[in-house]
């Protein structure tokens, strides 16, 4: 019998569906994209590109149905600028977009690979060709962030998470300009113990708003005698108070299961930084990496995620 959460989450048969064999220069690997659908339904990705030097880029990749048929960009998209800014130094990763209707523009925050490890950078771009980077707004070590679509109390919410200890908690910072962040407060704390998510957690895609508040896909890590295991649990968050946690699921709802999550560059990872919402609102496309090695889809309802965290 399955452990997993079958009617939760559904892995589509084509997976992976995006794997370094689909890119039109040579790269080591490809995952853990950014995922957005554009004004004409078509579905983005921005991906993590590993090139051969072990520094990673960014390069999109479109498709008409969000499953096959991908046109990927002929050369790196987005590749990191260290010369401009040097805390790009050694790669930029794990983009996560956000649609910003007051400025028609699209968030991306990345994870910019600094001389003293991962920290917080931001580019805004309205076509995924031209972008105004803003550099490193958290310094750090400070990752998996990702902007909220508009602003609360008169400002920008950003999620991230900061390491300070050996435990790693997601935080909320608010910004008047997406320059200067400030009043941090902490939003879901990683537990003790045996747990799932114990000592360190983080944001998996950006959160989805619904009219019960912020449901946030957060990824749970625990570290076994065979190396660290990586698995997804939900929790929702007030609307207006993002420090606020409403619901969280005790258990893991999806974790690493089909060959191509369990064997890899890091094999035992399902890391998703974005999805797609059909038309309908409530049909979920989750965009995740599999192993460091590949992309994979799963489809899920935003409906069915609300009624299996409330009970």
């Amino acid at each position: 019998m399955n452990n997993q959460h079958p009617e939760l989450f559904r892995r589509h048969k084509l997976n992976p569906i995006l794997t370094a064999a689909d890119w039109h220069y040579p790269v080591n690997s490809v995952f853990n994209p950014g995922a957005t659908l554009l004004p004409d339904g078509t579905t983005l990705l921005l991906c993590r590109v590993e090139d051969r030097r072990g520094h990673s880029h960014l390069t999109a990749a479109r498709s008409a149905n969000g499953i096959d048929d991908w046109q990927i960009d002929s050369q790196p998209t987005f590749l990191a600028d260290p010369e401009n800014f040097p805390e790009e130094l050694w790669g930029i990763e794990d983009p996560r977009i956000t649609y910003l209707p007051e400025l028609n523009k699209y968030a991306v925050v990345y994870t910019a690979f600094t001389r003293d490890g991962p920290g917080v950078a931001l580019a805004l771009t309205q076509d995924f060709r031209q972008f105004e980077r803003y550099g490193l707004i958290l310094p750090p070590e400070d990752k998996d962030a990702a902007l909220l679509p508009y602003r609360i109390g008169g400002n920008w919410a950003l999620i991230h998470r900061p390491v300070s200890s050996a435990r790693a908690h997601m935080w909320v910072s608010y910004s008047p300009d997406l320059r200067h962040w400030g009043s941090h407060k902490l939003m879901l704390e990683a537990r003790r113990g045996s747990w799932w998510d114990a000592n360190k957690i983080g944001l998996s895609p950006p959160p989805i708003e619904t009219p019960k508040g912020w449901l946030v896909i957060y990824h749970g890590v625990r570290y076994t005698a065979a190396g660290a295991l990586y698995r997804l649990g939900l929790a929702l968050f007030d609307l207006q108070r993002l420090e606020h946690c409403l619901k969280r699921s005790d258990e893991w709802f999806f974790g690493p299961e089909a060959l191509y999550e369990q064997s890899g560059d890091v094999g035992y990872v399902v890391f998703p930084c974005g999805y797609t919402l059909a038309p309908d609102g409530d049909t979920l496309h989750l965009y995740y990496g599999a192993a460091d090695t590949s992309i994979a889809l799963a489809t899920s309802s935003v409906h069915a995620l609300l009624e299996w965290l409330e009970h």
